[in-house]
């Protein structure tokens, strides 16, 4: 392993403190939203990508993508929020194969009540713990870091589609 570029010191102490940051972050704010709406964040993510997207619905690949999410995943969340009366999954206009995920009037309204203490949180967790500077340097550390990671990311989706179209047969 004479070709590993080991981390320096510096970089292990970066690394470190990146992911610690990223993990207490997320933990706290998926902690803050089952607390005070019911549901955690992978959920709210769910409903704030249908909110966003046209008539409030989206195919359910397009929605795994939007939402981060693997479709196995994804089919459990949005059966967890169909049982909340949340969501809605209907076959696609055309498509036999196709499913549609619609975000209902009650899920929108849970959006809304949960939408307050989750940007409330975000704020002051992240937001006004950094200077202006470091949010943009923040936002481009962010970019770089999807920018390098798109092509796997394009291509583990390409996988997971081509596994789904096989198990479907």
């Amino acid at each position: 392993m004479s070709d590993v570029r080991w981390l320096t010191d510096a970089e292990q102490e970066t690394w470190r403190a990146y992911m610690t940051a990223n993990v207490e972050f997320s933990a706290y704010i998926d902690r803050q939203m089952r607390r005070d709406s019911g549901m955690p964040m992978a959920y709210y993510e769910i409903l704030v990508r249908l909110s966003e997207a046209e008539g409030r619905c989206l195919r359910m690949s397009e929605l795994a993508r939007a939402s981060l999410s693997s479709r196995s995943r994804l089919s459990h969340a949005v059966a967890a929020l169909e049982k909340n009366g949340w969501v809605r999954r209907r076959p696609a206009d055309g498509d036999r194969r196709g499913w549609v995920c619609d975000l209902t009037d009650a899920g929108f309204a849970a959006l809304a009540e949960a939408a307050p203490g989750h940007v409330t949180a975000v704020r002051e967790k992240l937001f006004d713990q950094l200077t202006p500077e470091q949010l943009d340097t923040l936002r481009e550390i962010g970019r770089a870091i999807s920018a390098g990671l798109r092509k796997e990311c394009e291509a583990a989706q390409a996988e997971e589609c081509e596994a789904a179209e096989a198990e479907a047969c």
